[in-house]
């Protein structure tokens, strides 16, 4: 049968096939150009906290790399596990970031299994750990211990009678001290306060006896001799708090209970875009105006490869299971 040449539709079959070839030829290069807009970075706590001014750290030289500006969106609530899940469920397209600390990424699975919204493990991907941090162990200066084996000795010459501040049930503050008095075998009465200002504010006025604490808000009571410093949880001691040596110094092997910052994307944002992050990050977190940066807040820069967070989280996610399994606490 005899068809009649139709040049449009020619063209137009000629331009698909060629459209076809050069998605296949080039579209491997297609996230090179990323990115091509501004980037928001989700900080799930609120603006001037811990998180939220590392995060800014990192954000202007990561800009300047990427040659696009960079949004901080802070969105805090429910201990960082709103602002995590806005970023679990949004598109993978290396336009929307997260900058979050351990608590949703290790702790929240557990403690709100039913209500949480999201999974660490499969709804986000990796990047890089920024940070890391110990806590501080931290007593009022009037209570008649002068350093760790002394307050444990006390407490347990004083089973219920001293007090420990945390800011609130299933924080990291909380479970720090719980592991603590399961393995030192003491017996402490919890009182949760809104923030560590007010831990500490209990802790110089004797109102508790203790806490587990941030440096960063810790130290200058501790400086101005107001409260003492008995340990730090870091497996070794801390370049950011010389002469205030580790738990596992002093008869407690295991014991780690730091506070860490990372940055992640929605899970199945393409790998070029995570690996350039990374690289980048790297090279950020060398920076002496960047480490000087975190070590004002106590934090040591600790770039890690994208495979070695994903394992840090699975990790610290199995050893705090443990510890809230023993608890029997759930925040549903």
């Amino acid at each position: 049968m005899f068809h009649s040449f139709r040049p449009g539709l020619a063209l137009r079959r000629i331009a698909g096939v060629l459209l076809g070839a050069a998605a296949l030829i080039f579209g491997p290069i297609a996230h090179a150009e990323w990115p091509e807009r501004p980037i928001h970075l989700v900080v799930p706590f609120p603006a001037g906290s811990s998180p939220d001014l590392l995060a800014r750290a990192v954000a202007e030289p990561l800009s300047q790399a990427l040659g696009q500006s960079i949004v901080i969106d802070n969105k805090p609530g429910a201990g960082g596990n709103i602002g995590t899940r806005l970023v679990a469920r949004a598109p993978a397209d290396g336009y929307t970031l997260l900058y979050t600390i351990n608590g949703p990424l290790v702790t929240a699975p557990t403690l709100y299994k039913k209500s949480l919204g999201y999974d660490p493990a499969a709804d986000l991907a990796p990047i890089t750990l920024i940070a890391t941090s110990p806590n501080v162990l931290v007593v009022g200066k009037d209570l008649p211990a002068r350093d760790l084996r002394e307050f444990v000795e006390l407490a347990r010459a004083r089973p219920g009678a001293l007090n420990y501040g945390s800011v609130g049930p299933g924080s990291a503050s909380h479970l720090a001290m719980e592991m603590f008095k399961r393995e030192a075998g003491v017996d402490l009465l919890h009182v949760p306060y809104s923030g560590f200002p007010q831990v500490i504010s209990a802790i110089i006025a004797n109102d508790v006896q203790a806490g587990f604490m941030v440096p960063a808000i810790a130290m200058p009571q501790v400086r101005d001799g107001k409260a003492r410093a008995l340990a730090v949880t870091s497996k070794a001691a801390s370049p950011a708090l010389p002469g205030i040596a580790p738990m596992t110094a002093l008869g407690y092997a295991d014991f780690e209970a730091i506070s860490w910052n990372a940055m992640l994307a929605p899970a199945g944002t393409p790998a070029p875009i995570i690996e350039r992050l990374n690289r980048e990050l790297a090279r950020i977190l060398e920076s002496p105006s960047v480490r000087e940066q975190m070590a004002v807040h106590y934090f040591t820069p600790a770039p890690s490869s994208s495979k070695e967070l994903a394992t840090m989280i699975r990790d610290e996610k199995a050893r705090w299971d443990a510890v809230i399994a023993a608890l029997q606490l759930s925040l549903e």
